[in-house]
């Protein structure tokens, strides 16, 4: 595991040839500082490669959480056109944290759903910090219900710390909404793509990710609880949440090599906040190649699959004939 105090330093050394970089660009144009800026800006990416190469769980877990990371809204606005959001969900209230709605996506009509943070203070309380309510979620399965209706395919897209923990929601059933989506999406009668952009935390993420094809942004994370919530179980701490996150395997790699999703989208160098526009080019042409082959399987076939895809999660059998090996 990568000491993050060598990461940290080599960060700073990033930063300061950064702004060397931008001293030298203020020069007078000419042959000699061209090249300097070309080797800078080499060796400056090089130093990127090494750092983003090794970071521990508990560093992902923080750049999934990077405040200039793209939100649903933003790849709405990037790879979808004709968008038309869709509120509340005909029984209390809209919830500002879940954004859905009809698009278009190549051509294609499409229903778009996803959870929504806030950038500011007022977004932030506006969007309550991107926790959804049971209200959020029954927006989310109306919403999807009338894709099934329309034969529309659904993407959604997940960033979510965990579904809103308060009293109110609690009043209102959270639990029963989202075990509600989850008996629900399992048997929807249209293709639905999943892709994790920042943070999956929880049965609040889990609500809205029950996919054909799952997919996860390369320094997304997904886990069953954040670092934090499991330090505080296990170790009675919160501050332990460094090791809790490396224990969760809740990174992309990790979670390809569990088998409990199907695709790693690289991010630009530095991650998604770097480039936000490089990055919804390599997720939309993802879509379009997870959309034509869902397209191709028959509707009957798309929701057995769906169906096993979750049941085997979480599956593991020992040989029975090693076991009695071994006790012998």
């Amino acid at each position: 595991m990568a000491d993050p105090k060598d990461i940290y330093e080599q960060r700073e050394s990033v930063e300061d040839l950064e702004r060397q970089l931008t001293e030298i660009k203020k020069l007078s144009p000419g042959d000699e500082s061209e090249r300097e800026i070309a080797l800078l800006q080499a060796r400056i990416d090089r130093v990127k490669r090494e750092v983003y190469s090794k970071l521990t769980p508990w560093q992902k877990v923080q750049l999934a959480r990077h405040p200039k990371r793209p939100y649903t809204l933003d790849y709405i606005q990037d790879i979808f056109t004709d968008f038309i959001e869709l509120h509340g969900d005909r029984r209390f209230a809209d919830d500002h944290a879940v954004v859905c709605g009809m698009a278009n996506f190549h051509g294609q009509p499409v229903m778009v759903l996803g959870q929504q943070k806030g950038r500011d203070t007022k977004q932030k309380i506006f969007r309550n910090f991107g926790q959804p309510k049971p209200e959020g979620y029954r927006k989310a399965l109306r919403v999807m219900k009338i894709a099934e209706k329309f034969g529309r395919p659904i993407f959604c897209f997940v960033d979510v710390q965990g579904a809103y923990p308060g009293i109110d929601a609690e009043e209102r059933g959270q639990a029963e909404a989202i075990a509600h989506n989850l008996r629900e999406m399992s048997r929807l009668r249209v293709p639905i793509v999943v892709t994790i952009t920042g943070e999956g935390g929880s049965g609040g993420a889990l609500a809205i990710a029950v996919g054909d094809v799952v997919n996860m942004l390369e320094y997304s994370v997904y886990s069953v609880i954040s670092p934090e919530g499991c330090a505080s179980i296990m170790w009675r701490d919160a501050a332990h949440a460094e090791t809790a996150a490396s224990a969760l395997r809740l990174t992309a790699d990790d979670l390809k090599e569990l088998g409990l999703i199907d695709t790693i989208i690289p991010e630009p160098e530095g991650g998604a906040h770097n480039n936000p526009k490089q990055m919804s080019e390599s997720l939309d042409k993802q879509l379009q190649k997870d959309l034509e082959m869902l397209k191709r399987v028959p509707v009957d076939q798309l929701t057995d699959r769906r169906y096993e895809k979750f049941r085997r999660m979480g599956q593991f059998f020992e040989d029975a004939s090693a076991h009695s090996a071994q006790s012998s």
